[in-house]
Formats: structure tokens, C-alpha cells, sequence
């Protein structure tokens, strides 16, 4: 079948960048759907809202730490 080479880990980190990338987005999209809908100054809906955005800012946090491990892992 050929050679099997395993995933460097510069590419395992890349998998897992664009993995939360795409995860952050995900998030972003709920919360900006989540905010077009619904009662306004609906107390449920704020505390959605607040949820989503710990999620956001916590997903972007862990996207940033990958980026910056890819980059060092990457470089020979």
C-alpha cells in the first residue's frame, strides 16, 4: 500500500488550529443569531448571550495558543 509516514506534529497542530477556528466561528455565528431573535431585554437571552461570548473569547484564546505552537513547530 506504500509508506506510512506519521502526522508530523506541526501538522497535527494545524489540524487542531483549524479545528478551533472553525469551532470560534461556529460560536460567533450561534451568537449573533442568538441575539437577532428573541425578546429584547429578555434576562434568558442575556444570559445566552454571556455564555456564548465566555465560549467566544475562550475558543479564540486556545485558537491564538495554537497558532503560536504551529508557528514553532513548524519552523526547522
Amino acid at each position: 500500500m506504500g509508506d506510512y509516514r506519521p502526522m508530523s506534529l506541526a501538522n497535527f497542530l494545524f489540524v487542531l488550529t483549524v479545528i478551533a477556528m472553525l469551532a470560534t466561528l461556529a460560536v460567533l455565528l450561534f451568537g449573533l443569531v442568538n441575539m437577532s431573535r428573541g425578546e429584547a431585554g429578555s434576562v434568558e437571552r442575556g444570559r445566552a448571550s454571556n455564555r456564548l461570548m465566555w465560549w467566544r473569547v475562550r475558543l479564540q484564546m486556545l485558537t491564538l495558543a495554537l497558532v503560536v505552537l504551529w508557528y514553532f513547530a513548524s519552523r526547522h
